[in-house]
């Protein structure tokens, strides 16, 4: 049986990267991250960063890849905050004054889009538009559902429940979204991912054709750059657990599943049908009755990963209803 091998990059004309868990761990690089970019830069491969986390500028975030070792224009890096303040230039008359929570990316984005920046519902902002930022207080959430309240739209730049960091995962934008939701009993209309517009701002500004977009959240990575018809590559450095990707829905499958992002470079072995199941490497996966096992290789192998998603998904069956070896998610 011939295994399927490519050359993932050669199929596409630029790279879009997530950055939280795909690049960087709060301020620390990720393995092999930098080295994959610096030689895809070489190449003279454009890359583009798509990012949810609006609270710095692009300028900051291009500084502190710059301190990595990769040079980055600063007009490469397109975040939620940028196509947050695109969706209130549609809903509100321009100069008309908005409420932000959130850091000082986000509010030198309204500012320079020629809106009036307020800090308190009782200026009457005409929207609230809502970040992540680690200092959003009590006061901040508040003023934002005072604000919607009496009739302000809201625009959230993203949902993310969490955000990974040094130490772990840290409560994300979703649950100061959430916070201010059991207040004013209605829902933002969301900017980032997994809404297609960020993708499309990022086309566009970039001038981009076929574009590869690598994330590491199933939920808002993959499942965005699906709506947007972007092919999209899970890297497992960051959110998203073995667990989570081998019962992930059709909508949030990725058509690659890296380990690191130096994966890119080399060649792509994907899983290939067997008779009871599927084989990637030198791993084989069957469904024997209602069990995913590994008959052969390490279970713990990214192979082993990428022959059980393909057995898992097209077995016709949901997750719950079929017995999987543990190690292959543990």
């Amino acid at each position: 049986m011939e295994e399927a091998r490519s050359v993932i990059w050669q199929a596409y004309d630029s790279l879009l990267l997530d950055l939280d868990g795909v690049v960087y761990e709060g301020a620390n690089a990720i393995g092999g991250a930098v080295e994959a970019i610096n030689g895809f830069l070489g190449e003279g491969a454009p890359i583009g960063y798509v990012t949810n986390n609006s609270s710095r500028k692009p300028e900051t975030i291009a500084e502190q890849l710059s301190g990595f070792g990769v040079p980055c224009d600063p007009r490469c890096v397109i975040s939620s905050g940028q196509t947050g303040v695109e969706l209130l230039a549609q809903k509100i008359p321009a100069g008309a004054k908005v409420l932000v929570v959130g850091g000082e990316g986000l509010r030198a984005r309204v500012i320079g889009a020629g809106f009036e920046l307020v800090s308190s519902s009782v200026d009457q902002p005409a929207a609230v538009i809502q970040g992540f930022s680690p200092d959003v207080s009590w006061r901040d959430l508040s003023e934002a559902a005072y604000s919607i309240q009496n009739g302000a739209q809201w625009v959230a730049t993203n949902s993310d429940w969490t955000i990974p960091q040094e130490r772990g995962l840290a409560p994300g934008n979703g649950t100061l979204v959430s916070a201010v939701h059991t207040a004013v009993g209605i829902l933002p209309e969301v900017a980032g991912k997994p809404e297609p517009a960020i993708f499309e701002t990022a086309v566009r500004e970039l001038a981009l054709k076929k574009p590869l977009f690598v994330g590491d959240r199933l939920d808002t990575d993959i499942l965005g750059a699906n709506r947007a018809g972007i092919d999209s590559a899970l890297v497992m450095t960051g959110v998203s657990t073995r667990k989570e990707l081998l019962g992930v829905g059709p909508d949030s499958r990725p058509k690659y599943i890296l380990g690191s992002l130096l994966e890119l470079q080399n060649d792509y072995l994907a899983p290939v049908a067997s008779k009871r199941g599927y084989r990637c490497g030198k791993v084989s996966v069957e469904l024997l009755g209602n069990k995913v096992i590994v008959v052969d290789g390490d279970p713990r192998s990214l192979d082993a990963l990428k022959a059980a998603t393909a057995v898992i998904w097209n077995s016709g069956q949901a997750i719950h209803a079929l017995d999987v070896e543990a190690a292959l998610y543990s």
